[in-house]
């Protein structure tokens, strides 16, 4: 139903997948049950999701990554690795192995792995010796605690020791918390060796006390004589900094290599050890890119793992990529590379996204609607910058080639618009044509409207901009389309890079709308920055509330105490675990009548809520 033939009639106003804040399946506002946050339960592959190859996407739903430092390790002591992502801060990521040593199957557990405080890095090792896994981590700022697993190698529980870890003479240790050190016994000795890179370049090294002890005595601060320093340019400038340090013997000689990951280095470097009982490196040939992954060059600062994957003897190679020194942006969707070891010894390059899902590049904003006018809803992800393009942001489509009631989708295109940052995309028909329009959210211009000139199976969005809005701020916009006040055309609510959110009523026609700005500090809403609004009934009264996503994880809720005509919102109990920078949208996806929710985020990818809720 086009946005000009809405009615309101009672308490009941349907707002069609046309029109409802950015474009959703068919939204009731009448008098029911509120929407409980209980209800909603978050899937990662939901619904079947191609990629523009055809290829499905294995985690469609997973939300994307930036920042990737992964483990594997057997956490549950069935034969084969589990995986572990450090991506969000101060939360580890779990993918359960379902499948086997020799073909393994990540499944997403949770993104709070038993609610692990974890600060900037984390390690698992065996500190106490008792044949399970305990966690080291980051203690807020740069020093070191230890998690230590009370349950067991099949079924692990960790509980707090008390203090930050301690040396041998009761000083707190200390590691840059920026760089990631590593657990090793280098000279066999049954006592764990803790080894700290230094932003300097430099290698510290500390040994366990005694065997199974978590007290480690200071053995050197210029370990072998390493220090890393790598060249930045072409004029030879040379540079050292953050690091991620790992230990594997992937040549079978019996003793611990170091691989290195630097800021400043666009791949990872290994260092050979000459010696099994008692360290030596081969410092007059280190360090050297890794045979078979010398030709990948990333934007620096890359993550090494070492692990036989795929149960056939030897160690495969993967690694995350954080960002250093150079451009950022290429690799925001492709940062978890795999190369599986072959039998000649070769890295063959796998994948560049380990964990494959919907990725944009980051700081996600999704918009739903009919796009094809096949009566199905489609998908709209606009990012914050395009991988490929970074001259402007990425608007990707994704066609549903199911049904209203079992969509699948699949990634056909990216839709061309002005060049621009952080695209914020928000459907409806604004002028009641029977075809969608685009409400375009940017960094720095403002929102911007597209008409589409195309038709309702072929969309084709040209800016207008005789359609002006009156926002004087509106830096990071975020709109949302609905009809808030029930009149029949489409009002606007706008997030800011402030925190704050505006509203903008359509005084206007479902045929030619006229915007006036009521408030940009409505109801003095401020959720500290990065708000994106969506609309939606949560306590059932046949009044529009808000539900806001910010910079931080999670979500902000706000009831209408007041009337459609003057909205007056008051905080209301609502809460999911929402990713940073979430740009939530309810929308019946699954066309049961229930509500669900889809959300962008920072990582560049969406996530989704299933809601399953039972009638009542």
């Amino acid at each position: 139903m086009p946005a000009g033939s809405l009615r309101r009639a009672g308490l009941l106003l349907v707002l069609t997948a046309c029109v409802a804040a950015g474009g959703r399946a068919r939204l009731d506002v009448e008098r029911r049950a509120p929407l409980r946050s209980q209800d909603l339960t978050r899937e990662i592959a939901p619904f079947p999701v191609l990629d523009q190859r055809g290829r499905p996407y294995a985690l469609p739903f997973l939300g994307g990554l930036n920042l990737p430092r992964p483990q594997f390790v057997d956490i549950d002591a069935d034969g084969d690795f589990d995986l572990f992502v450090h991506e969000f801060g101060n939360t580890l990521m779990f993918f359960e192995n379902t499948g086997t040593a020799l073909r393994p199957e990540f499944t997403w557990r949770t993104d709070a792995y038993e609610g692990l405080d974890i600060g900037e890095w984390a390690r698992f090792a065996d500190i106490d010796g008792d044949g399970d896994l305990d966690v080291v981590a980051e203690l807020p700022y740069s020093y070191v605690r230890v998690y230590r697993n009370t349950g067991s190698a099949a079924r692990a529980s960790f509980t707090a020791v008390q203090d930050s870890m301690r040396d041998a003479a009761g000083k707190p240790l200390f590691v840059d918390r920026q760089n990631i050190p590593a657990f090793v016994d280098l000279d066999c000795n049954g006592r764990l060796d803790f080894i700290i890179g230094r932003v300097d370049g430099t290698v510290t090294r500390y040994e366990a006390t005694a065997p199974n002890s978590d007290r480690f005595g200071f053995v050197t601060d210029f370990f072998e004589g390493i220090e890393i320093i790598g060249t930045i340019d072409t004029t030879g400038t040379r540079r050292h900094g953050a690091n991620a340090l790992f230990f594997a013997d992937a040549d079978f000689d019996g003793d611990p290599d170091l691989y290195w990951g630097d800021f400043f280095e666009r791949g990872v470097l290994l260092i050979e050890n000459l010696a099994p009982s008692c360290p030596q490196f081969a410092l007059d040939t280190w360090p050297v890119q890794i045979p078979g992954a010398d030709s990948t060059f990333t934007s620096g600062y890359n993550v090494p793992v070492l692990v036989d994957l795929d149960g056939d003897g030897d160690l495969d190679f993967l690694m995350g990529v954080l960002g250093g020194a150079y451009n950022p942006t290429i690799n925001l969707a492709d940062n978890f590379y795999y190369w599986e070891r072959l039998e000649s010894g070769y890295l063959a390059l796998r994948t560049k996204r380990f964990l494959y899902g919907i990725d944009a590049g980051s700081e996600s904003m999704p918009a739903i609607g009919d796009l094809d006018g096949d009566g199905d809803l489609d998908i709209l992800a606009g990012s914050r910058i395009d991988p490929v393009n970074p001259s402007t942001a990425r608007l990707q489509f994704f066609r549903n080639e199911g049904t209203p009631t079992a969509p699948a989708f699949r990634l056909t295109e990216s839709i061309e618009l002005d060049r621009a940052y952080h695209y914020a995309p928000a459907l409806g028909d604004l002028d009641a044509d029977g075809d969608l329009d685009l409400m375009l959210g940017t960094w720095n211009m403002g929102v911007l409207f597209y008409r589409n000139v195309g038709t309702r199976e072929r969309p084709r969005f040209e800016r207008d901009s005789t359609v002006q809005l009156g926002i004087t701020r509106a830096g990071n916009a975020a709109p949302v389309l609905v009809d808030f006040d029930g009149d029949g055309d489409l009002d606007l609510f706008v997030g800011e890079a402030t925190g704050e959110v505006t509203y903008v009523r359509n005084d206007g026609t479902p045929q030619q709308p006229r915007f006036t700005v009521v408030s940009e500090r409505l109801s003095d809403i401020d959720v500290g920055r990065r708000s994106a609004p969506a609309v939606v009934d949560l306590d059932g009264d046949g009044l529009l509330d808000l539900v806001v996503g910010r910079e931080e994880p999670g979500i902000v809720a706000f009831r209408n105490a007041g009337t459609a005509a003057e909205p007056r919102f008051e905080p209301y109990d609502f809460s999911l675990p929402l990713p940073a920078m979430a740009a939530p949208l309810f929308v019946d996806l699954d066309g049961d009548g229930r509500l669900d929710l889809l959300s962008g985020g920072l990582g560049g990818g969406l996530v989704f809520f299933r809601n399953a809720a039972v009638s009542r």
